[in-house]
């Protein structure tokens, strides 16, 4: 089964929501989902439906986690007023065969939710791809004259998991051709792995998401590969496994302030056990342009549970 969790926009929700600029994205993204559930369940009928809560939507094997109505969603003005970036973090342990439809469901949420056709930014984050400033050359001279020798070499990472981010990336770049996305992307990519992944692509990443609470500064080497490759270098607080298993099962497990759906664990009674597995998580951001205001912002992911057993249903 499939669980769809929602934020819906948490510039609109009550103080419980964290939005300080000094919070991990993970923290901001739990109080959010938490915040959003238990609106729901406040005032709803305690009935259920075939098990399934009242405040929830089912459609085939998917569960909406709290149920989102599109229809009362949207932007308050024309589409053009707003610049609307997306970020999509590609979770661990997530076979990349998988991210291909991952991509389009995510986005397609967000569009929906917005009411929008396209997005003006759409951020990748690869699971295990972390930048790291001491990675950096010292000498820029000598960076730039390596070149291809550069592109060439390792940096800690599988060759097979850079043929799946490059693989990834064409399917991204069929959606800025399809007009879904204007621009593209990525977090976290040292020179080192421009050099690398721009010779494979089609159309270029536009900006460079790094994270920089370690060094504080971004390393000269970086800044100047990004100049000379027309890269926007912008600098972010996102955790990289931003919603991991166990936060996940805590979130929908037992308790007053969690959904209640799944058990404890995944042996525990209850109406649904077995192994959570965050998907993917996506985090939608619309600035009202002329003023600099966010107006909506707020995050989806997807959850599947690999076993569903209902504890009356057992032998």
């Amino acid at each position: 089964m499939k669980f769809i969790l929602s934020t819906s926009n948490i510039m609109t929700t009550g103080p419980s929501v964290v939005r300080s600029m000094g919070e991990k994205s993970n923290v901001e993204l739990i109080n959010g989902l938490r915040s959003n559930i238990l609106a729901a369940r406040q005032g709803a009928p305690a009935a259920c439906n075939q098990g399934i809560p009242s405040w929830t939507r089912a459609e085939g094997d998917t569960l909406y986690i709290p149920a989102v109505n599109f229809s009362q969603s949207g932007l308050a003005e024309e589409r053009d007023q707003y610049y609307i970036t997306v970020k999509l973090f590609y979770l661990p342990g997530i076979p990349a065969s998988r991210r291909c439809a991952h991509t389009c469901q995510a986005i397609d949420l967000v569009l929906k939710e917005l009411h929008v056709d396209s997005i003006d930014l759409l951020i990748v984050s690869f699971p295990g791809v972390s930048f790291d400033a001491d990675d950096e050359p010292e000498d820029d001279d000598d960076q730039f004259r390596a070149g291809s020798a550069s592109a060439g070499s390792g940096d800690g990472e599988h060759a097979d998991d850079f043929d799946s981010q490059v693989r990834t990336w064409h399917k991204l770049e069929s959606l800025v051709e399809s007009g879904k996305i204007r621009q593209l992307g990525v977090a976290e990519f040292g020179s080192d792995r421009l050099m690398r992944f721009l010779p494979h692509t089609r159309i270029r990443p536009s900006v460079d998401q790094i994270n920089v609470k370690d060094c504080c500064v971004v390393p000269k080497s970086l800044i100047l590969y990004a100049k000379q490759e027309k890269i926007e270098l912008l600098t972010h607080n996102d955790c990289t496994d931003i919603l991991p298993p166990g936060t996940t099962r805590e979130l929908l497990g037992p308790g007053e302030k969690n959904a209640g759906i799944l058990a404890s664990s995944p042996q525990a009674d209850g109406d649904l056990n077995g192994d959570i597995e965050p998907q993917w998580v996506i985090k939608y951001t619309a600035v009202v342009k002329d003023r600099g205001v966010i107006e909506n912002k707020g995050y989806f992911a997807l959850a599947e549970v690999g076993r569903c057993i209902r504890t009356d249903d057992r032998a």
